[in-house]
């Protein structure tokens, strides 16, 4: 039985995705970036609970619709920035999944959900303020989509995939095409992404 820690992100529609990822690409030292951009569910969860885990993710995901989330700014983190993320439907779910495992949780995972996804890192405060003040200057809030639950587990290296749990419940509203502040927005710190 593998022991090892399992890691829960949430799964990006794929555009939105290959932004977040474009962009950790560019501003993380290339040396420290040995995983995709992610946003963090949990940071530990018991490995060799997987097969518990798995199963309730599945039951979860199955009954969960695709959902918008908002990026709505940017955060220093002291060696990196961010992007922070806004969205009542992510913070439920995320209760929702913690309650399952809350005698589980490590002290990190049962402190407050702030989510927020992470373009750079582990780099010097002066090249994550420089990078904070170049995206600051083009930010735009903009929407991306929530589908799914990705499971990870860590072995001290690059994460290895462990499951993948896609929302499949109907949403409750039409969700609309983007609008043409939402494309307008959709700017890298660098300039604009080609899409």
């Amino acid at each position: 039985m593998d022991d090892a820690p399992l890691i829960l992100t949430l799964r990006f529609d794929e555009t939105s995705f290959a932004r977040f990822d474009e962009e950790r690409r560019r501003h993380f030292p290339p040396a420290r970036n040995h995983i995709p951009a992610h946003l963090t569910f949990f940071h530990h969860l018991p490995g060799n609970r997987h097969g518990e885990i798995a199963e309730g993710l599945a039951s979860v995901a199955t009954s969960q619709a695709p959902f918008h989330i908002l990026v709505s700014s940017l955060r220093f983190l002291g060696q990196g920035t961010a992007y922070v993320i806004d969205s009542p439907e992510l913070q439920r779910l995320r209760a929702e999944i913690a309650g399952q495992w809350s005698t589980h949780l490590t002290r990190q995972d049962a402190q407050g959900f702030r989510p927020h996804v992470t373009i750079q890192n582990k780099t010097e405060a002066t090249t994550a303020k420089a990078l904070l003040r170049t995206c600051s200057t083009s930010f735009v809030p903009f929407e991306a989509m929530a589908t799914g639950l990705l499971l990870w587990r860590y072995h001290g290296g690059p994460w290895e995939p462990a499951g993948e749990y896609g929302f499949n419940g109907q949403p409750s509203v039409q969700t609309a095409t983007a609008t043409n502040r939402d494309r307008a927005s959709l700017l890298t710190c660098n300039g604009r992404f080609g899409w």
